[in-house]
């Protein structure tokens, strides 16, 4: 953990110069002219005018990626070669973590300390398991007549498109990144509009961890304009996302629409925390409830929005998150001390406080929160409401921002059935000192993770990912790279 005081991130902050340009086949590139302006939900000012990525700016990364993967020595590199600079990757970004932690802090309103301690980890140590990993895979050779031999080996698929949201903009893009170049692919990454600024800045490491030109490119834009134009290129081979349900939508369409490319989704969720009353520490259970939600804004698509509390413990765990709620420190992300930060953008927040207004008229009782900061930026109050009811919108709503509903249960049957009443499927949790129950209900809830008396544990060792309507495919291990190759089978007949 950094050791830099509040008034040392002020002073970067002051000082900040960020990257404006797109990466494009190894360099900047100042794109057609066009630009928008990045607004810091830290207190409302612009931090930048960025290059806009449109159709012309696409059709450049994509052929370069193009390029690089037909002709360039990417994927002909062996793999131990390409590990070695996904490696390098991990270790440049390590060295310029401080500067990826303020560009993340500033353009979307993460507490600084979690950008550095939380995200620039996960993106050093993405990058590194990938690179590590890349030369551990092996091929098939199943069994034949004696007369013949079968070859099954993975080859890269081609080029890849990520598009990433703002939460986690740097985690996200190495998800999809990391695995997608250690399989030999090349990519290119359109950043959320809100949050290209850490993005472009990865993208100039690229080349100084060894990268060839085309093989990373970023294009920073819109997602109506440059998303649109990516999941619609006949020259993207795969396209992988992480975003809205509705947004994942448009991105089938698009390959409908084009060359049936495929696309892997990771989208929305409203994740129930199941907290029955054998659960070995309630204390433990409120304290990572309250986390849960509040971590990151509650900008987070596996927070424990909906939870679910047996009757005869609800008021003893609802009051403990109530008071973790009141007493949280909301503030300056540039604040070492501060644990909560900035929502996004003022028109996020002004749909946060809608739902918020909308469930107090539908008879929700709000037990904490649910204001606005009087001060410069985008800050609003830890909030929960309870006597909620499955048939309000805050029960069934994504609402991606620091809200949290609280729903009583009798038994373990009425708990699986409120669990499973929502078209999300991405995460969950089950407390349970009950080893029968912790295994019943993670099976029965039908959810990509189910975690047992914790909440967000994890290595890249496992996968990620949703079911229903939270999206298909997985993140991390190395099913991720299922997604990023093709299956060749090559039968000699001898």
């Amino acid at each position: 953990m950094t050791d830099l005081t509040h008034a040392d991130w002020q002073s970067l902050a002051g000082a900040f110069r960020p990257v404006t340009e797109h990466h494009i086949d190894g360099g900047p590139h100042a794109g057609g002219g066009r630009t928008f302006t990045v607004v810091s939900p830290r207190d409302g000012r612009a931090l930048a005018e960025v290059a806009c990525g449109g159709q012309g700016e696409v059709d450049l990364a994509v052929a370069a990626a193009r390029r690089a993967f037909d002709e360039g020595p990417w994927p002909r590199l062996t793999p131990t070669e390409r590990g070695r600079a996904l490696v390098r990757f991990a270790e440049l970004v390590e060295e310029h973590r401080t500067e990826l932690a303020l560009a993340v802090s500033l353009e979307m309103g993460k507490p600084v300390t979690e950008a550095y301690g939380i995200e620039l980890r996960a993106v050093a140590n993405t990058f590194r398991w990938y690179g590590e990993a890349a030369d551990k895979l092996v091929d098939e050779l199943p069994q034949t007549a004696a007369d013949a031999l079968a070859l099954v080996t993975r080859e890269p698929v081609g080029v890849v498109a990520a598009v990433v949201p703002w939460n986690f903009p740097l985690t996200m893009a190495a998800w999809k990144i990391a695995p997608a170049l250690a399989a030999g692919c090349t990519a290119v990454l359109k950043p959320a509009e809100q949050s290209p600024l850490s993005a472009l800045l990865l993208g100039r490491l690229s080349v100084e961890a060894g990268l060839p030109p085309g093989v990373f490119n970023v294009v920073a834009g819109d997602g109506p304009e440059a998303g649109r134009a990516l999941g619609l290129h006949p020259g993207v081979d795969v396209l992988a996302f992480t975003g809205s349900t509705a947004v994942g939508r448009h991105f089938l369409r698009y390959a409908a629409d084009s060359n049936l490319k495929r696309v892997w989704l990771e989208l929305g969720g409203k994740s129930p925390n199941i907290v029955f009353p054998d659960a070995p520490d309630l204390a433990a259970a409120a304290a990572s409830a309250a986390w849960g939600i509040f971590f990151n804004q509650g900008e987070m698509c596996t927070a424990p929005s909906r939870l679910l509390v047996h009757r005869s413990i609800a008021d003893e765990v609802v009051d403990a998150v109530v008071e973790r709620g009141r007493t949280l420190r909301v503030g300056d992300p540039l604040d070492p001390a501060t644990e909560m930060g900035a929502l996004v953008t003022e028109a996020h927040l002004k749909r946060v406080q809608g739902h918020i207004e909308t469930a107090r008229a539908e008879g929700a009782r709000l037990r904490c929160g649910g204001g606005r900061l009087d001060r410069p930026g985008t800050y609003l109050e830890p909030t929960v409401f309870d006597q909620v009811t499955p048939d309000m919108a805050l029960a069934r709503d994504e609402i991606f921002g620091p809200v949290l509903s609280v729903l009583t249960f009798d038994t373990e049957d009425e708990a699986v059935r409120l669990a499973n009443a929502t078209e999300y499927g991405l995460a969950a949790a089950v407390w349970t000192a009950n080893l029968s129950t912790a295994h019943r209900v993670s099976r029965a809830v039908r959810a990509g993770t189910v975690w047992v008396n914790c909440y967000e544990e994890g290595g890249l060792n496992v996968p990620f990912g949703g079911m229903k309507q939270s999206g298909h495919g997985r993140d991390k291990s190395l099913h991720a790279l299922d997604k990023y190759t093709d299956l060749k089978t090559t039968w000699v007949q001898l």
